[in-house]
């Protein structure tokens, strides 16, 4: 009536209520019945091959129309602005989370169906993307795509859903249920991608106590960097104990290394189970990290071709072109210029903010931070087309000089460093010059990386300029791509050297800094009088400082504290790093704690690697004009009357 109508606005919830009191009793006789009051099936649908180009490497093999978008057909996606924007993203943001995002976006627009129902994608994998790539979408000014909403779009684990990027990891291709099942020699083979992978996680999991696999990054074209890690305690940096890494196929069609590092992983499983104690020594008092493939898209494009095959540069750049030997920031320069300057630090040099103006790849940033996050003290990257070690630096003083004797300040302990795995190795240290790398016999086997031939931007100089890690270069052979059956023999020619410089971590002095009350000291600098290069304690507070044997004055020094100095004898047939503490007083008679958390802050916000993104040079930081579009709008020119506003932050 009327009067209902006009009455306050509080009656019609009291008339709601009853009228539901009333019925109850009703429905619920009613929703008793099967197949009545339920929710409706709203993902039942009817199953398609997918035939999208896309999307045709998801992990799954059927899609069904209409999509989550309501889009009704194949051609009606394809020329959708969804679509074309996760073909180009990958130019868009230079490789960053690709191929994750694409993928994800396939989740949406080509959903997937099993057994006459869809499958919506997860929600956490979503959410954990856009955290990650968000920044990179930042970068370009560009808002994050609606069709990648996590709340709209995708469903918690509780409704049911799938991980539309659990290939990427593996978890499709490589069952853990079948990862018992070992054989205990090694096979020597060469390895694909996936092959690689699988063999890692079966050594992971034949050694749990001791060995890790885990990722550092993924390529340009989404394959995952493992690295598998030998350790007492995997997964975590231990007091004294030093951090060795090998690295290896840097270049994709330089694979000796690759297979090199397999094998290795494999034999110190096996050899620390057998109770080797040359083994067991060595991996209890070290942390080992194996990285077999650092470009595993170029490995791909190399052995298309085969064994034996092989061109000497085809794959051996990038799935983007570059050469990961020369994509670091070139520091060298930096350092000559500085080494003319009196009492200017030549060592731990920051990355430049022009270097992020370039073009750098995915797997360079992954090292690069890997380096950050892990205090590594030894290292070897592994090649192939000569038969030599050679040591930084790799660029000459002089830059017009192709071939110039470029040392660093630590010359004696590169060369010995050097001539360990030389002298190791068979062929390397034999003595004929009609052999492969004979042309080396006279140096000994090593040489200095710019007097053979001069190049910037190498990683080799990268880690010892920036961190405290000493890297040489190892050449494995002429042949960059062998045929199978000399795969036996380039392990057992180099399977002692790869121990031996493994153990060479323990050469020098070790250490920790810390204050009177024991609290340790980080980034305090270690000196050696007579070197100009230092190193920098870790978070503990330890240190490790490779040095051949000799006498040496050592100091400590820290912001806020007095220096303290040691005189330090490392006798000629010392094999293990002798421990030199060090306890610094503060100047003021108080901890420096504000000093130290000032310095802490302001290395974070100045440090490049973390906050100067690769993708800066397109960000227009200038306000734009009524109707402006940002620089990539031009991708979406085809499209007309349906361009992506909702691309644009502003709209």
């Amino acid at each position: 009536p009327p009067s209902v109508a006009m009455g306050p606005p509080r009656v019609l919830p009291v008339l709601l209520a009853a009228l539901l009191s009333h019925l109850a009793p009703a429905l619920g006789t009613l929703c008793a019945r099967p197949g009545l009051c339920q929710p409706p099936a709203g993902n039942e649908a009817r199953c398609v091959d997918i035939s999208l180009g896309s999307c045709s490497d998801v992990s799954y093999s059927q899609t069904t129309l209409p999509n989550l978008l309501d889009q009704k057909s194949r051609g009606e996606i394809e020329y959708s602005p969804e679509y074309i924007l996760m073909g180009v993203l990958h130019n868009l943001l230079q490789g960053e989370c690709n191929p994750d995002l694409r993928l994800l976006g396939c989740s949406v627009v080509a959903p997937k169906c099993e057994g006459g129902k869809i499958m919506k994608p997860c929600r956490h994998v979503c959410e954990a993307l856009r955290k990650s790539c968000l920044p990179a979408f930042d970068a370009i000014d560009m808002a994050w795509p609606y069709f990648l909403d996590c709340d709209r779009f995708f469903v918690s684990d509780l409704e049911g859903c799938f991980d539309p990027l659990a290939k990427l990891r593996g978890e499709t291709e490589f069952l853990e249920d079948v990862l018992p099942e070992l054989p205990a020699s090694i096979q020597f083979t060469h390895h694909s991608y996936p092959q690689m992978v699988r063999e890692l996680k079966k050594t992971a999991s034949r050694c749990s106590h001791i060995a890790k696999l885990y990722s550092i990054g993924r390529s340009f074209e989404g394959k995952d960097l493992f690295v598998i890690e030998f350790s007492t305690s995997p997964g975590r940096h231990e007091l004294f104990k030093p951090e060795f890494k090998y690295i290896g196929n840097m270049h994709g069609n330089e694979v000796v290394g690759k297979e090199l590092l397999i094998y290795l992983a494999q034999y110190l499983c096996s050899e620390y189970l057998l109770g080797n104690p040359r083994i067991q020594t060595l991996i209890n008092n070290t942390r080992i990290h194996l990285l077999p493939s650092m470009n595993p898209d170029g490995y791909e494009l190399a052995a298309e071709e085969g064994a034996g095959y092989n061109g000497w540069t085809n794959g051996r750049q990038t799935a983007q072109n570059l050469d990961l030997n020369r994509n670091f920031p070139d520091l060298t320069a930096e350092a000559y210029r500085r080494a003319k300057i009196r009492g200017a630090r030549t060592d731990h040099l920051p990355i430049p903010e022009s270097y992020w103006w370039g073009k750098v790849a995915p797997e360079t940033k992954a090292v690069m931070k890997w380096l950050k996050s892990i205090p590594f003290v030894l290292s070897a990257s592994l090649h192939g087309g000569d038969l030599v070690v050679s040591y930084p630096y790799d660029y000459s003083r002089h830059p017009l000089e192709e071939k110039m004797f470029s040392p660093t300040p630590d010359e004696k302990t590169f060369k010995l460093l050097s001539k360990a795995y030389a002298d190791a190795h068979p062929v390397i240290s034999d003595k004929s010059e009609m052999r492969c790398g004979g042309n080396f016999v006279k140096r000994g086997g090593i040489i200095n990386g710019a007097e053979w031939y001069s190049f910037p931007g190498g990683m080799a100089d990268f880690n010892y300029l920036h961190t405290n890690c000493f890297e040489i270069t190892v050449e494995l052979g002429c042949e960059k791509f062998p045929m199978e059956d000399q795969l036996y023999s380039l392990w057992h020619q180099n399977k002692e050297a790869l121990v031996k410089f493994m153990e060479m971590v323990h050469r020098g002095i070790k250490g920790r800094v810390s204050d009177k009350f024991g609290n340790p000291i980080e980034n305090a600098r270690i000196s050696v009088k007579g070197i100009r290069h230092d190193i920098l304690t870790a978070a503990d507070g330890d240190y490790w400082r490779l040095l051949p044997s000799g006498m040496y004055v050592v100091s400590a020094q820290a912001r806020g504290y007095s220096k303290v100095l040691k005189r330090v004898t490392l006798p000629a047939k010392m094999t293990k790093a002798g421990r030199v503490d060090f306890v610094l007083r503060p100047l003021n008679g108080k901890p420096p704690q504000i000093a130290r958390d000032a310095m802490r802050r302001a290395r974070e916000q100045l440090d490049p690697l973390e906050h100067f993104d690769p993708h800066a040079q397109h960000v227009q930081r200038e306000p734009r004009e009524n109707g402006e579009r940002p620089w990539w709008w031009s991708y979406f020119s085809s499209l007309h009357n349906h361009k992506p506003l909702w691309l644009l932050k502003h709209h």
